[in-house]
């Protein structure tokens, strides 16, 4: 399986605001639950009359083939949940894909693992599987090597500039290699 997020290997929100990277569409969106927590932030400000603004999402039309290239069951593992299918995929041509429901609220682990973390892990039940995030670091690495019976790799991406050709052709070489250990991708692209 591949577990992707959004916001960071998809949508690299940390790029220049003024300047989406090359390759990349500006889409703006408004989901429920952008929306709903937009509201409340405007009411919390006490500007309960101003209008929401949509998200500005940046997207790459190639990305949706090249990940259905991959040797991969595709999963979301994104904030954006059941709404990834009816606002993203249509965008990328993917067809609707299985998302993990996150607990709300979010829990909060110890010791620096990303709350996706353990989420993740309890929804892997050991089976195999490859994360894209850009939130991953090595604690998530040690929390996933103690608790999580089968291989794995957390890859994590660049939020300013997203899944990249090269983060492709890994992933598709991880997964053609039998691997009985987890492996961290880091920022640099090195494997532990």
């Amino acid at each position: 399986m591949l577990l992707v997020d959004v916001d960071g290997p998809l949508n690299p929100y940390a790029a220049k605001p003024h300047r989406r990277p090359e390759g990349y569409g500006t889409h703006r969106l408004m989901t429920p639950r952008w929306q709903a927590a937009e509201r409340r932030r405007l009411n919390e400000w006490g500007l309960p009359h101003k209008a929401v603004k949509p998200l500005r999402v940046w997207l790459n039309a190639a990305h949706g083939p090249a990940l259905t290239a991959l040797p991969f069951d595709l999963v979301w593992a994104t904030t954006w949940e059941e709404e990834a299918n009816d606002f993203l995929a249509p965008l990328l041509g993917l067809p609707s894909l299985p998302f993990i429901a996150w607990p709300d609220p979010r829990p909060e682990p110890e010791g620096g693992v990303f709350w996706k973390t353990p989420e993740i892990v309890a929804w892997a039940q050991g089976r195999p599987f490859a994360w894209v995030d850009d939130q991953i670091t090595d604690a998530d690495r040690a929390w996933v090597l103690a608790h999580h019976r089968g291989p794995g790799l957390l890859h994590h991406v660049d939020p300013k500039i997203g899944l990249t050709e090269a983060d492709f052709a890994y992933l598709k070489g991880w997964a053609s290699e039998p691997r009985d250990a987890v492996i961290f991708r880091g920022r640099a692209g090195t494997d532990d």
